[in-house]
């Protein structure tokens, strides 16, 4: 699944992430936070659920509930994401 990722930092150098599929605008309703993009056209899959900070299937549900995904608060392990 492609998807594009923001992110916003949170307390002691601490993420959020927002997932939105690929090509989709960040949903009204999240909009009034200051969300960063990280990286467009991301290949979510379980090989890089951690460095994304969200599960395959969470982003999945998240999708089909709201939209979009939000990622519980995770540390940013320092090595970039890569597009596939």
């Amino acid at each position: 699944m492609r998807v594009d990722l923001y992110r916003r930092p949170e307390n002691d150098g601490q993420f959020s992430y927002l997932v939105v599929p690929e090509g989709k605008e960040i949903p009204q309703e999240a909009t009034n936070i200051d969300w960063e993009t990280l990286e467009q056209n991301v290949e979510l899959q379980r090989t890089n659920e951690d460095e994304i900070g969200i599960t395959l299937d969470d982003a999945e549900n998240q999708f089909a509930e709201k939209g979009y995904a939000i990622s519980s608060v995770k540390r940013l392990n320092g090595q970039g994401l890569s597009s596939h």
